[in-house]
């Protein structure tokens, strides 16, 4: 059979409550008073007997009040709650309490990763909730965000084959020993036999270098990558030597984005139309040999020019290793640049520019780990592929 809790409200309280909205909100009045009844009631079910009756069923005894804040919509409520002597009864009011706590502290980690400045954090929790919390107390809160970036960050890769690997460094800001210094951020993304794309792996150091991508693609190793035949990067002469050497067995793809600008870079804007249509029009090949023949007569017709001889150069150079995709890759356009890298950057840059200097290199790991795991859940939820690879 339901039992009906009946609150009731004395004259007296009544009139207090008239007496003091003017000066505070009516509906917390309302609430607080609501929910001291509550409570006493409670105390009494939990005690089985009133308040000094005799009674055989009694199983406890009351033992005063303390007082504990409850944040509502409505606000912060100050609230008398009963105890028992043996300490055993807790009011149901705050389990409820308890559920709104953790989600407000999950509103506001969200809202951290999401690009909001902890300041912004702490005005929106008082504007939202009437409750105050300070700039410190969001950081440390942050600091929860840490072992699970760490276990995100050092899973294990095996089981799942990567034979496509984009990777690309970003450059943030953060105090190392009272300096602010400039650290590299490594990342790379794996693509599946399957087509499906996954961030596979961050790692914060001092700068690029072979000795750097050397760590970073052993770090990627010591967790199980495996089956990688073709790594796509832009051309930093020590990722390059690195490729080459933590990857024997793999290609390298340079990515036709960067090559084409430092191909143009070296050709004077003006007059120069027609070899760059030329050039863009080459990039365009997904055969290998048509690509290789377009990209011998553009050479052909412009080398004897002096102001075409080092563009040619680069292009003659660099040409094989822009379209190992063709060979490796399945031809795939999406194999032949780093721009789905380019875009995740872009990702992490729109949170990181609201903190512009990193306290230190931990709060810069936790803020980019989150981001990365954010999109990392986003991209391996779609039932969309990334890339459509037709069967053999």
């Amino acid at each position: 059979m339901t039992q009906h809790l009946q609150i009731n409200l004395e004259p007296k309280q009544i009139q207090e409550l008239i007496v003091n909205s003017v000066k505070d909100d009516a509906s917390k009045l309302i609430l607080t008073t609501v929910f001291n009844q509550l409570m006493e009631h409670q105390r009494t079910e939990f005690i089985q007997a009133k308040d000094y009756e005799r009674s055989e069923n009694r199983i406890g005894q009351r033992n005063g009040y303390y007082e504990r804040e409850l944040t509502t919509r409505v606000g912060t409520l100050e609230l008398k709650v009963p105890r028992t002597r043996d300490g055993v009864f807790s009011p149901t009011v705050f389990e409820r309490y308890q559920r709104n706590e953790k989600a407000l502290l999950a509103s506001m980690l969200e809202m951290y990763v999401s690009g909001v400045s902890t300041r912004k954090v702490s005005q929106i929790v008082e504007e939202l909730c009437g409750k105050s919390v300070s700039k410190s107390f969001v950081s440390s809160l942050t600091t929860q965000l840490d072992p699970i970036v760490k276990e995100w960050q050092n899973r294990t890769l095996a089981g799942t084959k990567f034979p496509y690997l984009m990777v690309d460094v970003l450059y943030i800001k953060a105090r190392v020993e009272q300096r602010v210094l400039s650290q590299s951020c490594h990342i790379a993304v794996g693509i599946t036999e399957e087509g499906d794309r996954q961030i596979i792996g961050f790692m914060l150091q001092n700068e690029e270098s072979h000795e750097t991508w050397t760590t970073f693609f052993d770090y990627l190793k010591n967790r199980g990558l495996t089956g990688t035949k073709l790594v796509i990067s832009d051309a930093h002469k020590g990722l390059v030597s690195a490729i080459q050497t933590s990857f024997t067995e793999a290609s390298w793809q340079r990515c036709q984005v960067h090559f084409m600008r430092n191909i143009l870079s070296t050709v004077p804007k003006k007059g120069s139309k027609p070899f760059r249509e030329a050039v863009k029009a080459l990039f365009k090949f997904s055969d290998i040999r048509l690509a290789r023949k377009a990209k011998n007569a553009l050479i052909e017709e412009y080398a004897d020019q002096v102001k075409y001889q080092k563009a040619c150069r680069t292009l003659d150079e660099g040409f094989e290793d822009a379209f190992q995709y063709t060979v490796v890759g399945k031809s795939h356009n999406r194999l032949k640049s780093t721009n789905l890298l380019e875009r995740l950057n872009e990702e992490v840059r729109r949170r990181e520019k609201v903190i512009r200097i990193f306290p230190n290199t931990a709060s810069a790991n936790r803020l980019i780990g989150a981001v990365l795991m954010d999109v990392h859940e986003t991209w391996i939820s779609s039932p969309r592929k990334y890339i459509q690879f037709e069967s053999n």
